[in-house]
């Protein structure tokens, strides 16, 4: 994937050539007890955010748009993570508002967080979903989601498809969008439906497939991370791992052999990982970020693993780093896929039948059909090009002519001679019902969306060639009439 690679301090395995900007730790400060403390207010992005923040709203416009729909995939930050990996944990530290907790799945529909950084200190939180806005607020964010998905999922342990967006405007968030999918179980519980597995993976596949979706797997430092089923998944669809980024949480539960698991890399992680500890008890998000970064400081084991790859202010950057490459990288084709689209719709919508309110709009309709079959008729019947008709044979009139001449010199020379002088205007005949047949088919096919005019126009041509046709005969019979 360009612009983005792995984590420093990894495996010798190759390489991307062009690495992903390191990030930096967070700057830190001196306490009285001469403990190194994080700065309370600190943004977790400040000067990135400037930058996506365009490129960001293009794509929650398309994605607003329903463009997915069309099956134009947008770049997506995708969260997937085992059931109490610690995944929303991990969310809440990145938007600072509180998720659903509790037992069994909290998340039952896929949440699209749009997270935007602002200057006003008063937070702006609100759902989008069935096509209605509902604002909240920090404290009653978490009873939002939970009534919303109720409403969109049904009030048991089911899951659906349909999206719920989560926006949060506030200071000091980073400008990330990321869908957040349901951990995945594989032993129903708590009235959950038997084949729960198979539909939190069906949603997780169509969510992960895609190219332009980069994978944020979050895996439990408490666990073997080859055993993780959303290892397993991510690597069906990226085996290489060029598109998934690990965060491995409660990195304080269990530090021995961190180090070792995250470097070794045992699982194909392509963009690297990030240590973070997850927040605990009542902490402020402020509290759990001084906490952890004095864990990563001070830590006998955990203080050896490259500050480039712990805490959630590095992981913030490190997502809006990549999300501003693959959104960069991704963009002009998806604006190609939307044109084309528009100009098969906009073909499609010529196609329909149109409507004609006046006899103005009728003669300007009439004058293209005119128009448009004259050009036809000229193709067919004198320079002999088929390409409109190129597999109905009847409508090749330069052939189908010469046919029916050659079937006439064929009747003159069988012919007696007293029969003779009937045969001129039998060919005429012959020839002015094919020229009848090829522009009543012309017409047809160029008058079919105005569907008012077909009749009239048959009727006109008709009576245009029986009159042309009439004049042909008359003209013949008195060529050949006994002198």
């Amino acid at each position: 994937m360009d612009g983005v690679g792995k984590n420093p301090n990894t495996s010798g395995k190759e390489e991307n050539t062009t690495a992903l900007v390191p990030a930096q730790p967070v700057p830190l400060s001196m306490s009285d007890n001469d403990m190194p403390v994080a700065p309370v207010h600190a943004p977790l992005v400040s000067s990135y955010n400037d930058r996506i923040r365009p490129l960001l709203d293009a794509v929650d416009k398309l994605r607003h748009l329903k463009v997915m729909q069309e099956g134009i995939h947008l770049p997506t930050i995708v969260v997937v993570g085992d059931q109490s990996s610690g995944k929303s944990s991990v969310l809440e530290s990145l938007a600072g508002i509180s998720l659903p907790r509790g037992q069994g799945i909290c998340t039952r529909v896929p949440l699209i967080m749009r997270l935007q950084h602002v200057p006003n200190p008063r937070a702006e939180i609100y759902l989008e979903f069935h096509g209605k806005i509902v604002p909240t607020d920090e404290t009653c964010v978490a009873e939002a989601i939970i009534l919303a998905t109720d409403e969109i999922a049904g009030n048991g342990m089911g899951i659906s498809h349909t999206p719920l967006t989560l926006v949060v405007k506030k200071n000091g968030v980073p400008d990330l969008t990321m869908v957040d999918l349901p951990g995945i179980t594989r032993v129903p519980v708590h009235g959950q439906p038997e084949d729960i597995y198979e539909q939190i993976s069906n949603i997780i596949v169509e969510y992960i497939k895609p190219e332009e979706s980069i994978i944020l797997n979050v895996l439990s430092s408490t666990v073997d991370f080859p055993t993780c089923e959303s290892i397993r998944m991510s690597q069906r669809v990226d085996r290489l791992g060029q598109r998934t980024l690990a965060v491995v949480t409660k990195a304080d539960k269990a530090p021995e052999g961190l180090r070792e698991k995250v470097t070794a890399d045992d699982v194909n992680i392509g963009l690297g990982y990030v240590c973070v500890r997850n927040r605990i008890g009542d902490e402020s998000y402020e509290e759990a970020r001084l906490e952890e970064a004095r864990l990563f400081e001070v830590h006998p084991l955990l203080s050896k693993i490259d500050k480039s790859m712990v805490g959630i202010p590095v992981l913030a950057q490190r997502l809006v780093q990549i999300q501003a490459s693959i959104i960069s990288k991704c963009l002009p084709e998806i604006v190609q896929k939307i044109v084309g689209k528009l100009n098969a719709y906009v073909s499609e919508l010529n196609k329909l039948p149109q409507k004609l309110s006046s006899t103005a709009e009728a003669m300007i309709a009439f004058m293209r059909i005119f128009g448009l079959s004259k050009k036809s008729l000229k193709k067919v019947l004198l320079k002999g090009e088929f390409d409109d008709y190129r597999d109905d044979e009847d409508m090749h009139g330069t052939a189908r002519l010469a046919e029916i001449l050659n079937n006439y010199s064929d009747q003159l020379q069988k012919s007696a001679l007293n029969v003779i002088s009937a045969t001129p205007v039998q060919f005429v005949e012959n020839v002015w019902s094919y020229i009848e047949k090829v522009v009543i088919t012309v017409l047809k096919h160029h008058s079919e969306n105005y569907p008012q005019l077909n009749l009239s126009t048959r009727r006109a041509a008709q009576n245009l060639i029986a009159s042309m046709k009439e004049k042909s005969i008359d003209r013949v019979k008195e060529n050949f009439a006994p002198r």
